[in-house]
C-alpha cells in the first residue's frame, strides 16, 4: 500500500513525542515534582495550574488528600477483585501514602508539563488513527493503533493512580514499562507503514541470535534499574548515605552491573564483524548508545546520582531498547 511522505513523518512524530512523554517523567522523578499536582487531570482543581500559594484555599491540603484517599480505596479494591490482597493492604497500611506535600510552584509546573507532554502524545496517537481510518484502512495498522489508544489511555490512568498513592514505587515502575510497551507497538506500526527491507542486514545466525539476546538483557536491565532505583529511595528515606548504598542495595545492583558489561562484550563483537563484513547501521547506532548509557551508569555510580544523569540515562537505555526492537522487526520482516 502507497503512503504519503507525510503521514510517515507524522508517525515518526508520534514516537518522539511518546519518548518526549518518557523523558518529563524522568525529570519529574529526579526533580521530586511527581506531587507537584495533588489530583488529575487537573493540577489543583485547574486546567493551568496556580502559580503562587496564594491562589489557594487555606486547607487545600484536606481538600486535595479527601479526594486522594477516595481514589486509593478504590484502587485497593480492584487490585482485590484481581487477586492482589497483599499488595491492596500494602498500601492502605502505608502511613506515607497519605502525606499531602506543601505547594511548591517549580514542582507543579514540572509535573504540568509531564502531563502536556501525554496530552500531545495521546492526542497525536488519536490523529494518526483518524488520518488511518480514513485514508489507509488497513487492518493491521487500525490494530495496532487502536491497541496503542488503549494504552494510553491506560496509562494516564494509571498516572493518576501514581500521583494518588503518593509515588508508590513499584506504580512508578509499572507507569515507565507502560510507556515502553507504548513505544514497541508505535516502532512496528512504523516499521510496517514504511516497509523498507534493509539491504544491509547481517544473514549470519550469529547475529540473529545475539541481537535477541542483547535486545532480551536490555530490557531486563531496564526493569532491574527500576528496582535499584526504588531500592535507592527507600534507603535515603531511611537516612542511608550514599556510601552506604552498595552494601544494603544487594543482588539487584550487581547483576545490573555486571550486565552491563556482558552487554558491553556483545555489543562489541558485534560492532567488530559489523565493521569487517556487515556494514548494517542499526549496530554502529546500538554501539554508541550502549557507550553513552555506561558512561553515565558510571556517573550514577560514582557522582551522588546527579539528576540530569539519572534522566540521560533513562534516555539512552530506552533508545537503545528501540533500536534493538528494530534490528529485530528488520529480522522478522526479511523472514516474512
Amino acid at each position: 500500500m502507497q503512503v504519503s511522505t507525510r503521514f510517515i513523518r507524522f508517525q515518526w512524530v508520534v514516537l518522539v513525542l511518546i519518548f518526549l512523554v518518557v523523558f518529563a517523567g524522568s525529570f519529574v522523578r529526579i526533580s521530586g515534582s511527581g506531587m507537584g499536582c495533588p489530583d488529575w487531570p487537573k493540577c489543583f482543581g485547574q486546567w493551568v495550574p496556580p502559580t503562587a500559594l496564594s491562589e489557594l484555599p487555606t486547607n487545600y491540603r484536606e481538600a486535595y488528600l479527601l479526594k486522594r484517599q477516595k481514589k486509593v480505596e478504590k484502587f485497593c479494591s480492584f487490585l482485590q477483585r484481581i487477586g492482589m490482597e497483599a499488595t491492596a493492604k500494602k498500601i492502605q497500611n502505608d502511613p506515607t501514602v497519605y502525606i499531602e506535600e506543601a505547594f511548591n510552584a517549580r514542582k507543579t509546573w514540572i509535573e504540568y508539563i509531564n502531563r502536556l507532554a501525554g496530552f500531545l502524545a495521546g492526542n497525536a496517537m488519536l490523529l494518526s488513527f483518524g488520518w488511518m481510518l480514513l485514508f489507509y484502512r488497513k487492518r493491521k495498522w487500525l490494530w495496532l493503533a487502536a491497541l496503542n489508544l488503549v494504552l494510553i489511555g491506560i496509562e494516564a490512568w494509571f498516572g493518576s493512580i501514581v500521583v494518588a498513592t503518593n509515588l508508590v514505587p513499584w506504580t512508578i515502575t509499572v507507569h515507565l514499562f507502560l510507556a515502553l510497551v507504548i513505544i514497541g507497538i508505535q516502532l512496528y506500526l512504523l516499521h510496517n507503514i514504511q516497509n523498507k527491507k534493509r539491504q544491509d542486514l547481517p544473514k549470519e545466525k550469529t547475529f540473529q541470535w545475539l541481537s535477541w539476546l542483547i535486545l532480551v538483557i536490555t530490557f531486563y536491565q531496564m526493569f532491574l534499574g527500576t528496582q535499584v532505583r526504588e531500592s535507592i529511595d527507600a534507603l535515603v528515606k531511611k537516612g542511608y548515605t550514599r556510601a552506604e548504598w552498595v552494601e544494603q542495595l544487594g543482588l539487584p545492583f550487581f547483576i545490573h552491573r555486571s550486565f552491563s558489561w556482558l552487554v558491553l562484550i556483545l555489543l562489541v563483537y558485534l560492532f567488530w564483524q559489523n565493521r569487517k563484513k556487515w556494514h548494517y547501521a542499526r549496530i554502529n547506532v546500538a554501539f554508541y548508545l550502549l557507550a553513552a548509557e555506561l558512561i553515565t551508569g558510571v556517573a550514577l555510580a560514582y557522582a551522588d546520582m546527579p539528576g540530569l544523569v539519572q534522566t540521560a540515562h533513562l534516555v539512552f537505555a530506552s533508545i537503545l531498547l528501540a533500536v534493538l526492537l528494530l534490528m529485530r522487526y528488520d529480522q522478522a520482516q526479511k523472514s516474512g
